[in-house]
């Protein structure tokens, strides 16, 4: 009975204080900070230059840079620059139309991973900030200025748009994804008025050029990397709540789940080679938030393990026990039916459970790949619908 307790109380911590008590914290937090300030619109809008990493995008990129060049920003400050990842596809074909309109195109000879195709950009930027897109995304006209506005304040280093969850074309199969993104991104705007983000959005978000100069190892994401890279060199990071992307919801659960696995395996990476930055000795409360945000929330799987084991071995004497540990199974089948649901469209119930059930599993996927050592840097992008 005692290490039941013990199992189902250690478990709880593990989920309840990392989603639960952290945001509770952060917004106490906040009360008593000074918070960041938006900084007035500059005189002259600084150069920017715009990379949009890509690989076999034939059928998105002709829209995704006539967007681009639609954006409210003057045209005489904006570079476009295409790194084409050894597509194989009419992707540097298309792009190449767009050389008269002032867009350029940098292919790689070998496929590298999108962490390999953004540095290959270093040598070719001109714009004081740089402002990172995926193929996919629908940015606003107005997105862009937004977020370049912000470093207008000299302590700021990274900027990152607010990801906003969009149905696809192709049914509903993934309708816990809008609700985990909205969580996601209330999150990082407390975090922006305590230490910063820990994390930026890889469909959008924009760095000073000298801190982008930083080579990241081809198998790391450099996405997660820029935040960290900003507060070693002590600038700090924010989200900008009204700088939008919309990012169109996977195309399945099996897409989504394999988007995970990468997105944590290379996190867990990234988090290892910046691990310096776990210190809160000398980097106080973005130690915190690095520790709390990605390393404990990663344990997930470990604190649901530890909370069903504890309640099976108090079960046999407690009702209470046996009515969750009824309801944990079930919801574990409905996400397995969910996993296998012939079409695009089951219920909301069973949809959600899926994509806790599957969340749950790829972290553990992503920790046995991390702790192997297993370095993915080929990239292979989720495809998703683009957005209307």
């Amino acid at each position: 009975m005692n290490l039941g307790w013990t199992l189902v109380v250690l478990g709880a911590a593990l989920v309840i204080y990392p989603y639960l008590l952290y945001p509770v914290m952060l917004i106490a937090m906040s009360w008593v900070r000074r918070p960041l300030r938006r900084p007035a619109e500059p005189s002259a809008w600084p150069v920017v230059s715009v990379t949009i990493p890509v690989y076999n995008e034939e059928g998105q990129i002709r829209l995704k840079l006539e967007r681009v060049l639609a954006w409210d920003y003057p045209k005489d400050r904006l570079q476009i620059l295409v790194v084409s990842d050894a597509s194989s596809d009419r992707t540097d074909d298309i792009v190449k139309e767009f050389a008269t309109r002032g867009v350029e195109l940098v292919r790689l000879p070998r496929r590298g991973g999108k962490t390999a195709a953004e540095n290959a950009t270093l040598p070719h930027l001109r714009g004081d900030i740089v402002v990172n897109s995926d193929a996919a995304i629908r940015v606003p006209p107005d997105s862009i200025k937004k977020l370049v506005v912000w470093f207008g304040n000299p302590r700021v280093g990274v900027a990152s748009g607010r990801d906003r969850s969009v149905p696809n074309t192709d049914g509903e199969a993934n309708q816990g994804e809008t609700g985990y993104v909205d969580y996601e991104m209330w999150i990082r705007a407390l975090e922006t008025q305590v230490a910063g983000i820990v994390g930026a959005s890889g469909c959008f978000y924009a760095i000073r050029r000298q801190l982008h100069q930083h080579l990241v190892p081809e198998a790391l994401s450099r996405d997660f990397a820029a935040p960290l890279i900003a507060r070693r060199h002590g600038f700090c990071s924010v989200s900008v709540d009204d700088a939008i992307a919309f990012v169109p919801r996977t195309r399945s659960l099996h897409a989504e789940y394999r988007r995970k696995v990468r997105t944590m395996t290379r996190g867990l990476e990234t988090l290892f080679y910046q691990r310096a930055l776990l210190n809160p000795f000398r980097y106080g409360l973005f130690a915190w938030e690095l520790w709390t945000h990605k390393l404990i929330r990663w344990l997930l799987p470990v604190g649901d393990v530890l909370v069903l084991l504890g309640l099976v071995m108090l079960a046999p004497e407690d009702g209470w026990a046996q009515i969750l540990v009824a309801l944990a199974l079930l919801g574990i089948a409905l996400g397995a039916l969910g996993w296998w649901w012939p079409g695009q469209n089951p219920p909301r119930l069973v949809s959600l459970a899926a994509y806790v059930v599957s969340g749950n599993l790829a972290a553990l996927q992503s920790w046995l790949g991390a702790l192997r050592g297993d370095l993915n840097p080929i990239w292979e992008p989720t495809r998703r619908p683009a957005a209307n």
